[in-house]
């Protein structure tokens, strides 16, 4: 059984980074994504890579500032956040897709985790 289990959320100042992990169980998936979501709002894609090219993609809110990146050997995901705003305060979700081609859907992806709180103070 695949899972994916987020950590590194918190709470940050304006400016500030945060390191996000995603660790998979296994890996049957090839391309990985970022997103976030906040109450009484849909779930927005933030960032995704194909796992076996290393193509990246990113939301417009996010370039620049955001990294996604991902450690074979660990089956683990990254998504590294610097300058942060507090419009970045979200819970933020990882998840896994069969194939290598990076999409921006939630209807995409085949695998979830369960999210963890990201909070930017101004």
């Amino acid at each position: 059984q695949v899972q994916l289990v987020e950590s590194g959320g918190g709470l940050v100042q304006a400016g500030g980074s945060l390191r996000l992990s995603c660790a998979a169980s296994v890996r049957p998936f090839n391309s990985m994504g970022w997103f976030r979501q906040t109450q009484g709002k849909e779930r927005e894609f933030v960032a995704a890579i194909s796992w076996t090219t290393g193509f990246t993609r990113y939301a417009d809110s996010v370039k620049g500032r955001f990294v996604i990146s991902t450690d074979n050997d660990k089956n683990t995901g990254y998504l590294q956040m610097n300058s942060l705003k507090p419009e970045d305060t979200a819970i933020y979700y990882c998840a896994g897709r069969w194939s290598e081609s990076t999409r921006t859907g939630v209807y995409d992806y085949d695998y979830w985790g369960q999210g963890t709180q990201v909070t930017v103070s101004s």
